[in-house]
């Protein structure tokens, strides 16, 4: 087997960073009337800038495909002939433009400059960037592949404009009471934005500079056990059961908002720290990794409100990681969800603070029924 390292990430993300005060210039007002639920979920998620693929009119400026395609070519910005060398292209996300073709086959269609290639559109939310990155990765090792390029994107803020939403219900008092009320589907529209981020794979390490070696990805999926928390183009049924938008007539689906984004608020707050975390320590265990050797510890946090929960559970499992050891770019870039961790993987990376021989761990959990991917990654 070989060894395989991520030799560069790179990102794009679109037009010009968006503040709180302006995001409803950009998605609207539900009804002509601002929100009274945003200010209260901006101020526990902690987010105070991000990026749309929109303009304030509220129309499209980049298509999924093509960010993902933008950002593949920052990999190769000092030699673009180079792009003619990868070998694989898996890319990951939550809202691909479309349902068929695949994500990964629409952006290889943004790249003429390739070659013909095999090509990969792992399905799923935030993880699903992390499995087009375990896909590469095997690849890799095996020697299956020379050169892999893999991604994760997000176009979110095209669901999340005005007309995507039935009339708005004010909870904006209940939210004071239960916190988690604010992560249903308000929290969504004030969470989610766009961008894109790309890691350069290959199995020998950069000659100058430094690289990440890949040396685990442990996945793990909790569906057996846990009903959906997070869903779109479905609507859930009391006894949980998740009813297709196939069995839906447009009608309905417009009147129910089908397409939209919701979550279980009570499934997220029972579950999404415990499982993940409680597994992190299992995995750890078995690959007798010792939380003092980190360095870096990179968790994609979907708000900051989940900051201090994970704290919590981690000296609880006797895994405490102090907090200048602690990475996240949720504050200046929200929530990218599947591009998220391209996101701090490429920026910690520009940052100047990497050294040879730390030890990063990345831990991407999602809602959507309960899955994690944890990295470790040793910077040589």
């Amino acid at each position: 087997m070989k060894e395989v390292f991520i030799n560069k990430a790179a990102v794009f993300l679109p037009n010009e960073s968006v503040s709180n005060s302006e995001m409803e210039e950009y998605l609207g007002y539900v009804n002509g009337r601002p929100s009274r639920a945003k200010a209260i979920v901006l101020r526990r998620n902690g987010i105070k800038s991000r990026y749309y693929a929109l303009t304030k009119e509220g129309k499209s400026t980049h298509t999924n495909a093509e960010m993902c395609a933008a950002a593949i070519r920052n990999l190769f910005q000092e030699d673009t002939n180079q792009l003619k060398s990868i070998d694989l292209l898996c890319c990951g996300t939550s809202t691909p433009d479309q349902i068929i073709p695949s994500h990964a086959v629409m952006v290889h269609g943004n790249l003429p400059e390739t070659n013909n290639i095999e090509v990969v559109s792992p399905a799923g939310a935030c993880c699903s960037g992390m499995h087009a990155f375990k896909y590469a990765y095997l690849s890799l090792k095996t020697g299956e592949k020379d050169k892999a390029v893999s991604t994760g994107s997000e176009r979110s803020a095209a669901m999340m404009t005005k007309g995507m939403f039935e009339e708005e219900v004010q909870v904006a008092e209940k939210i004071q009471e239960q916190p988690y009320l604010a992560f249903e589907k308000d929290f969504l529209r004030w969470m989610l934005s766009d961008g894109a981020g790309a890691f350069l794979m290959e199995n020998k390490k950069n000659t100058t500079g430094i690289s990440l070696r890949v040396d685990w990805i442990e996945a793990c999926s909790y569906a057996n056990e846990v009903e959906t928390c997070m869903y779109s183009a479905a609507e859930k049924l009391p006894n949980g059961d998740l009813v297709s938008y196939k069995e839906y007539d447009a009608q309905d689906m417009a009147n129910q908002s089908i397409m939209s984004m919701k979550q279980d608020v009570k499934l997220l707050s029972k579950n999404i720290i415990r499982l993940g975390f409680d597994q992190l320590k299992r995995i750890l265990n078995k690959r007798k990794v010792r939380i003092e050797e980190l360095n870096f510890f990179l968790p994609h946090l979907s708000s900051f409100f989940f900051e201090q929960p994970i704290a919590e559970i981690l000296e609880e499992n006797g895994l405490d990681v102090p907090k200048e050891k602690w990475f996240t770019n949720l504050e200046s870039k929200g929530n990218v969800g599947a591009g998220s961790i391209y996101l701090m993987v490429n920026e910690l990376m520009e940052s100047g603070r990497l050294k040879k021989g730390d030890q990063l761990l990345l831990a991407v959990p999602e809602s959507a029924r309960f899955s994690y991917v944890f990295t470790w990654l040793t910077v040589c």
